[in-house]
């Protein structure tokens, strides 16, 4: 997996924080950089999923050796409350806590441990840190839309066509979407520009409902977003020729397997997978057609997801219309990749592609 990279060290030094039931977990603490450090580690904690990469440098690329990932809707509720509810707290607490006992058993030296959307916009949201450092000793670092949006391009950067002039790499979340132009100067891919909307799959779901979607409510989620998207495709929508979208999101990757008819989800089929305009619109159509219990007993989907899938393609629609390209290809990566690759780059483990 040869990913592109490059980031400025946020890492989080350890704060004090207050025992809990008399005990405070020992910290997991993010390393300085260091030439040669064998094993890194990079989490993402988001508004619908907790994910774990761990891997060691290998060529000019890495090797997974670990992962994790669990759907925890930490966003629940928060649209409407502008907390992070006790439920999803534990929810969270309980996954970060396989995360740390992944992290040591692996014994990985060099961490990054990344919060997104939910934790920038509950109130909540520090009080909440604390109690995951208390209790499980990761120590989250809460990165803004800007550089989740440069780590999405790290993380699929590898997958712009050479042959193009570029990509509207788009990342569909469950609290925020972001969208980037990367144009391809010189053969080297640069981003033009980015922009951030504050609609994911479960703030629009919990808006517009997401068991039931009528065309009716499936149209107004697409405006919606539409009306978020505009001032950038009015900006970044000329010159497109040559150029395609490169999509990271549970959504796409679910588009992906439902296009392939797969009876179980298989990362080796999806991630570089390239999907026409017809093929696209044929999955989306398949998934409205569908009922939430059909949705849900499909194993590309599942219970955790199927209340939120067609917010996510009304999300695609949405950049589908402002940005009319041909092609998208799926990339079943993102984040933990582009932290990966950062870290390193930084150390002298692998190279500049």
């Amino acid at each position: 997996m040869n990913n592109d990279a490059r980031r400025s060290d946020g890492s989080e030094p350890p704060r004090s924080h207050p025992r809990a039931n008399g005990h405070v977990a020992a910290p997991v603490v993010a390393a300085p950089a260091l030439a040669g450090a064998g094993v890194y580690a990079a989490l993402d904690l988001g508004t619908n999923n907790c994910r774990l990469l761990i891997a060691c440098p290998e060529g000019e690329g890495f090797r997974v050796i670990d992962s994790f990932s669990r759907i925890i809707r930490l966003g629940e509720g928060i649209s409407a409350t502008g907390r992070i509810s006790e439920a999803a707290i534990s929810r969270a607490i309980s996954a970060l806590s396989v995360c740390r006992d992944k992290m040591r058993h692996r014994n990985a030296q060099r961490l990054r441990l990344i919060a997104t959307e939910a934790c920038r916009a509950a109130s909540n949201a520090e009080a909440f840190r604390d109690r995951v450092a208390t209790q499980t000793g990761i120590a989250l670092e809460v990165i803004n839309r800007e550089t989740e949006a440069s780590l999405a391009v790290v993380g699929c950067s590898p997958l712009v066509d050479p042959r193009g002039t570029g990509a509207i790499l788009f990342d569909i979340g469950g609290g925020s979407s972001e969208l980037v132009r990367i144009d391809r100067n010189g053969g080297v891919p640069r981003v033009e520009g980015w922009m951030s909307i504050p609609l994911g799959v479960v703030t629009l779901a919990e808006r517009f409902g997401g068991k039931d979607v009528s065309a009716e409510v499936y149209a107004r989620m697409v405006q919606e977003v539409s009306r978020h998207v505009a001032p950038f495709a009015a900006k970044h929508s000329g010159n497109l020729e040559t150029m395609h979208l490169l999509g990271t999101s549970g959504t796409v990757t679910t588009l992906a397997g439902i296009h392939l008819r797969l009876p179980r989800y298989d990362r080796r089929r999806v991630d570089g997978l390239w999907m026409n305009d017809g093929e696209i619109t044929s999955a989306i159509s398949t998934l409205l057609g569908m009922s939430y219990q059909e949705r849900a007993n499909n194993n590309c989907i599942g219970f955790e997801r199927a209340d939120l899938v067609l917010a996510g393609c009304a999300i695609l629609d949405a950049i589908r219309d402002a940005f009319p390209l041909p092609r998208l290809r799926v990339a079943d990566r993102g984040l933990r990749e582009g932290m990966l690759v950062e870290m390193m780059r930084e150390d002298g483990a692998i190279g500049l592609a």
